[in-house]
């Protein structure tokens, strides 16, 4: 086994010494010299494991993403992809800001800044390497370490481009800014780095929308990193949209931190792909600061869906909420482990933690671990965790009111879903996640008398 692991290992090395090593001159030097540092990590310390105390992937095997080596690089994708590819993942018409990236690579003709103020900078990550290099330099990957995650160390030393978005002071960015990352699939077992990082200026405001997705149903890996580093009093509203064609794999990692009296607010949506691993880790440096974390993932067949909230108080007067659901079918299992940590000196915390878990199928799993780990004693912090099926009370109800089985399911699992749907104010954004869900919700078979023998599908 060791001797296996080594192998998939050296394959991403090889194609890094490929690909990579000998690109040094298109990159400042402290970039090149990082990438060097990461695939070394990558090359020591290799893909996370399930076994015994690696209490992180527990419940996540990603073996068959280590065995398929995605280590192929795709090709730049212009002029292979058109704007029609992109009109499943497209949302605000002509007047939200976009950045289009393609297996990793961004793509011009395909974006549009619209109505984004002068005073902000939304650009390639790669251009601004070269035009903003002290920009970049004092935020990239100062948050998002690789020292001890494997993945984290492959999406940095793979790092080439991504988008960058810096919002000055008092700015306030009044359309969202979308970033679409897609994988074309053109190039079989390929994997793109997609790379996002987002400063904002003391009492700056703004959206950020984050799609990813693939434009055809083959094998690929998606392995993102984001930050986002929020200055004092600012605001940063932020989506996670994940439909990835059903072969895909995403591995996704995001690090926040908060000055003072900064909040940040997080929505996560997971619908598709095969594996599916989103981490967030939120740093409330700043007294005052405040997170609100919520999430809905819905899985079918064998698809696996792994989330990792991690909120550290680390200054008092801080406040968090975190309420994930899931919505899981066939023999699909859903993963869940929420972390509120309060430090010594985080007086007067307020934080509060829930994940709910509908099951749609005898076979389908969750797997919920909520953590407090409180070192201060002026806090009121709370957490809960709960799976179950279909109230037969509830169903009884709809069905003697005349709707039938099929109609009463979906009422009731559209019911579940609005706490997290609720929190979704941009009003494109929430008409497509209920057309998502309303397109995933499929019934088939006949019922007979009161029989539950309907085959449901996500």
């Amino acid at each position: 086994m060791a001797q296996q692991t080594a192998t998939q290992e050296q394959k991403y090395v090889e194609a890094w010494n490929a690909s990579i090593a000998g690109d040094a001159s298109s990159v400042p030097d402290n970039i090149h010299a990082l990438r060097e540092s990461a695939i070394a990590t990558f090359a020591e310390i290799g893909f996370p494991t399930t076994r015994r105390g690696n209490e992180d992937w527990k419940y996540t095997d990603i073996r068959s993403i280590a065995n398929a080596a995605y280590a192929s690089l795709a090709p730049d994708p212009a002029n292979r992809v058109a704007t029609a590819d992109l009109d499943q993942h497209i949302m605000g018409g002509e007047v939200w800001n976009r950045l289009v990236f393609v297996d990793g690579h961004w793509l011009p003709g395909l974006s549009s800044l619209p109505s984004l103020p002068p005073e902000v900078t939304a650009m390639s990550l790669a251009n601004a390497m070269s035009s903003r290099p002290q920009l970049v330099a004092t935020n990239l990957a100062q948050h998002a370490r690789f020292q001890d995650n494997g993945f984290t160390a492959l999406n940095t030393a793979f790092l080439r481009d991504g988008a960058l978005i810096t919002i000055p002071d008092g700015i306030e960015v009044e359309e969202p800014i979308h970033l679409i990352f897609l994988s074309s699939g053109l190039e079989q077992g390929s994997v793109s780095h997609p790379r996002t990082l987002v400063t904002l200026g003391a009492n700056a405001k703004a959206t950020v929308i984050e799609s990813y997705g693939g434009l055809v149903d083959a094998p690929y890996l998606a392995n993102s990193i984001s930050e986002f580093v929020l200055g004092s009093g600012a605001h940063l509203e932020t989506f996670h949209l994940q439909q990835h064609s059903p072969q895909g794999n995403h591995i996704g990692s995001t690090q926040v931190k908060l000055a003072n009296d900064s909040s940040f607010t997080a929505g996560a949506f997971d619908f598709g792909g095969s594996i599916s691993r989103n981490s967030l880790n939120v740093m409330l440096e700043g007294a005052g600061s405040s997170c609100n974390l919520y999430g809905l993932y819905m899985t079918n067949d064998s698809q696996h869906v792994d989330n990792q909230v991690l909120v550290d108080h680390a200054a008092p007067h801080t406040t968090s909420r975190q309420v994930y659901k899931g919505v899981l079918n066939g023999h699909s299992r859903g993963v869940f482990h929420g972390n509120i940590t309060v430090r010594k000196e985080a007086q007067k915390t307020d934080a509060l933690q829930m994940d709910k878990n509908l099951l749609l199928s005898d076979n389908a799993e969750a797997d919920t671990k909520p953590a407090l780990w409180i070192y201060a004693d002026d806090v009121k912090c709370g957490h809960g965790a709960t799976c179950g099926k279909l109230d037969d009370t509830a169903m009884f109800y709809l069905r003697s009111r005349g709707l039938d089985e099929e109609s009463a399911r979906r009422m009731l699992i559209h019911a579940f879903a609005n706490e997290v749907l609720d929190n979704v104010g941009l009003t494109p954004l929430r008409v497509h996640l209920e057309q998502v869900i309303s397109s995933s919700l499929r019934f088939e078979g006949k019922v007979e008398g009161n029989r539950h023998d309907l085959k449901q599908t996500l």
